[in-house]
């Protein structure tokens, strides 16, 4: 009952209200907690049911080198710095240049620009390694190289396609309020272009994944080495081992950037 002819809200003349709204936050929580977790827990699934079949299988001696725990954590760690190292390189040089050749002072120089980072994504990988194996070294820095070359592209142009669609006249609107164009870019076009922004780091970094693989052929290790391993002693339960846990790793990482993607991203965009 209202008191002091105050009205009387939904919830006090239908308790069940308070009760059903509840129900529906907990079933949000539920929901977004399986969406967080219900691919990790697949992907531990399937890389259990392989180390299983594998208990069942009679592995030799080379089998049994290749496919022990360290000889695989080694591996992993290897390629999780490849993936990671190289993706930091690719943040650094492609979000700055990016903004920089959003600037109108910069636009005669965007055509070679990006001439040059798709070069870098259309030669293949594995003949970016060659060269630099051949005129420089082999090991993890010619690899993180190749890996920069090959990556790039989509941070550089998501950068540039997300400043480029902040809306004109917010940025008139803030120059107008007497912001200087450096207060603009960092208080206004940057934080909208922070979801395209890092929608290109997560493929990035998923490229990175998947293309670290070839790194065994510069002796720059990663799960690579365990499938050329395979390959080359025609051990098959060892390249289908090698493959199935670089394509877990590759769809965590993907999963995990889809996660900080949503949310780094600023909120109410």
């Amino acid at each position: 009952m209202a008191l002091s002819g105050q009205p009387v809200a939904d919830a006090d003349l239908n308790p069940g209200a308070l009760v059903a709204g509840g129900t529906d936050l907990f079933r949000g929580r539920r929901a977004s907690a399986m969406g967080y977790l219900g691919l990790p827990i697949v992907l531990a699934a399937v890389c259990g049911i392989l180390f299983l079949w594998l208990g069942t299988q009679d592995l030799g001696s080379i089998e049994r080198r290749s496919l022990n725990f360290e000889r695989i954590s080694t591996a992993f760690v290897e390629h999780m710095a490849l993936a990671f190292v190289s993706t930091i390189f690719v943040i650094a040089i492609a979000v700055p240049l990016g903004v920089l050749l959003t600037r109108p002072a910069a636009r005669p120089i965007v055509p070679p620009v990006i001439a040059v980072a798709n070069i870098g994504q259309a030669v293949p990988s594995i003949g970016v390694l060659v060269i630099l194996a051949l005129i420089w070294t082999i090991g993890f820095w010619p690899a993180i190289v190749a890996l920069v070359a090959y990556s790039i592209l989509p941070v550089l142009r998501n950068t540039m396609v997300g400043l480029q669609q902040v809306d004109q006249p917010t940025i008139e609107a803030a120059r107008g309020m007497g912001m200087t164009k450096r207060a603009v870019l960092q208080k206004i076009e940057l934080p909208l272009a922070v979801p395209v922004i890092l929608a290109g780091v997560r493929t990035a970094l998923v490229i990175n994944v998947g293309t670290a693989t070839l790194a065994t052929f510069v002796n720059a290790g990663g799960l690579g080495d365990i499938i050329q391993g395979g390959l080359v002693s025609n051990r098959q339960t060892v390249v289908l081992a090698g493959s199935v846990l670089t394509a877990a790793l590759a769809l965590f990482i993907d999963h995990i950037g889809g996660i900080a993607e949503t949310r780094l991203s600023p909120k109410g965009l």
